[in-house]
């Protein structure tokens, strides 16, 4: 599937091998194996989202799912597990809980609620069986996705986990570059690279150059300045979910909604201004 608004992105289907089909689950198998070593870039796959639906609070792990783990060979491909429908589990807990919670305050009724939920998914055992050493498939991260029927629903936090799961900063970058509206994934992975990179000698340019470009849809000009200030400090001309990721906000710098944090043997203050394309 290639959708017109980002040809850059495609998806592939497994086209319901979970219904029971042997043929299809070999033709699955067979296709992740060839795309996963495969040496053309436009011919490989690069992530996998398995999907679990958890609309069932007495699920056990199923017979597709575990003959994907244990016998498919996703070679370098990092595999997300996606928990669909996640707040099928809410009303549940709820249920089981519901004398407990009369008189209790809100708060407390939603953090009982929460643990009730985790308790319930615990039960089900999926989670041990996603973690078994014997799997050949072992999944790099996982993420419940919920109310995804709703209007202002998004993909947001699937598409940070999967960002983060790519061992290849080029297949980062790759995945960034489709991601034309998400600035906060941009910013969450230029501060990843500083982290990584805080105790190393690099070049002042190329260090500037680490920053900028994880910001491809974006026109950047930028200014070095040395110090011994151990802070960094990013000026967003749009920061839009700045102060969330970076942290609290510069002093008398709210129109450029400037924000600093903290990075330990980072002895350099770098100044982005970032705005968008016309």
């Amino acid at each position: 599937m290639v959708f017109k608004s980002n040809p850059g992105f495609v998806f592939h289907d497994s086209c319901g091998f979970e219904a029971g089909s042997e043929e299809e689950f070999k033709s699955m198998k067979n296709f992740i194996s060839e795309r996963a070593h495969a040496t053309k870039l436009e011919e490989r796959i690069h992530a996998i989202w398995y999907c679990i639906p958890m609309d069932e609070h007495c699920r056990t792990f199923q017979r597709s799912e575990e003959k994907f783990f244990r016998e498919c060979d996703t070679g370098h491909v990092p595999v997300v597990v996606v928990f669909t429908k996640f707040e099928a589990l809410r009303p549940v807990a709820f249920g089981e809980i519901k004398k407990q919670l009369k008189g209790v305050s809100g708060e407390e009724r939603s953090k009982r609620i929460a643990e009730r939920v985790e308790e319930l998914f615990i039960k089900t055992g999926v989670l041990d069986q996603l973690r078994n050493p014997e799997n050949r498939a072992l999944p790099k991260a996982y993420v419940r996705l919920q109310e995804m029927n709703k209007t202002d629903a998004n993909c947001n936090t699937l598409l940070e986990h999967t960002t983060f799961a790519l061992d290849n900063e080029e297949l980062r970058l790759c995945l960034v570059s489709t991601q034309k509206s998400n600035l906060e994934l941009c910013i969450k992975c230029a501060i990843s690279t500083l982290v990584d990179r805080a105790h190393k000698q690099i070049d002042d340019e190329a260090y500037q150059h680490d920053i900028a470009k994880w910001f491809p849809h974006l026109k950047v000009r930028q200014r070095f300045i040395q110090s011994d200030d151990p802070w960094l400090c990013l000026c967003l001309v749009s920061s839009s979910g700045l102060s969330a990721v970076l942290g609290s906000a510069v002093p008398g710098s709210s129109e450029q909604g400037e924000s600093r944090t903290s990075m330990n043997g980072i002895r350099q203050y770098i100044v982005m201004l970032i705005w968008f394309q016309p």
